[in-house]
């Protein structure tokens, strides 16, 4: 029985002592969001430096210039232009097409837009209403944000959104985490919708480009 209770009383104290050494994962997370926005800040303003989104063309000199890893970099880089709707992701879309082809830059694209609108969400939903406003802006936010007192409502305009190419999406998903629609909902909308909006963007501002280029020829 004593040797049970020392035994007892010797493991709590070493459970304190690991718990004491452990990080928590609110901090891991936030240390984490913090140095990502960091670098998505610094890769905004170099490229803007560089005028890598100042047109089709030098977004599509830029990735080239990656060789094999030109996927890899075009998809991280679709992410943060969806995450920090501030960047014409409107080049991606159209550059990707350029680059891979019409399917292979479809599939890019529907990754990369997915991907960051979920991230979008997410971000959303765990940092609030400041940092929605923050990402947003104060207009488009105080725009947008009226929509959510109706639930069912917001919900239907969501969707058009989502499926409609050209919609204010990007901004609509930061909304979209403040409201209680569910995770997997919002998933599905995003997985379902995007790729007509994509196709009919992408594909259809490509083919517009190519048969002005082929007048000029």
């Amino acid at each position: 029985m004593r040797k049970s209770f020392f035994r007892n009383w010797y493991q709590d104290k070493i459970k304190n002592k690991v718990k004491k050494r452990m990080v928590p994962l609110d901090k891991i997370m936030n240390a984490g969001l913090l140095a990502g926005m960091l670098f998505l800040l610094a890769f905004v303003y170099y490229g803007y430096r560089k005028g890598i989104f100042s047109s089709t063309e030098a977004f599509e000199s830029y990735i080239a210039g990656f060789g094999v890893w030109e996927a890899v970099v075009f998809i991280l880089i679709q992410i943060i232009q969806v995450v920090v709707p501030v960047l014409p992701s409107s080049i991606g879309c159209v550059a990707g097409i350029l680059l891979f082809g019409p399917w292979t830059g479809f599939l890019y694209n529907y990754i990369a837009i997915c991907t960051g609108s979920v991230i979008n969400f997410l971000l959303s939903r765990r940092y609030g209403v400041v940092f929605a406003e923050k990402i947003v802006g104060e207009k488009r936010f105080e725009k947008y944000i009226h929509m959510t007192e109706d639930r069912n409502n917001f919900e239907k305009v969501f969707i058009a959104a989502i499926f409609a190419p050209g919609a204010p999406d990007d901004f609509l998903c930061y909304i979209a985490g403040l409201t209680k629609m569910k995770l997997k909902k919002f998933v599905l909308v995003i997985l379902l919708g995007k790729p007509l909006s994509i196709a009919i963007f992408s594909l259809g501002t490509s083919a517009v480009i190519k048969f002005i280029i082929s007048l000029l020829k």
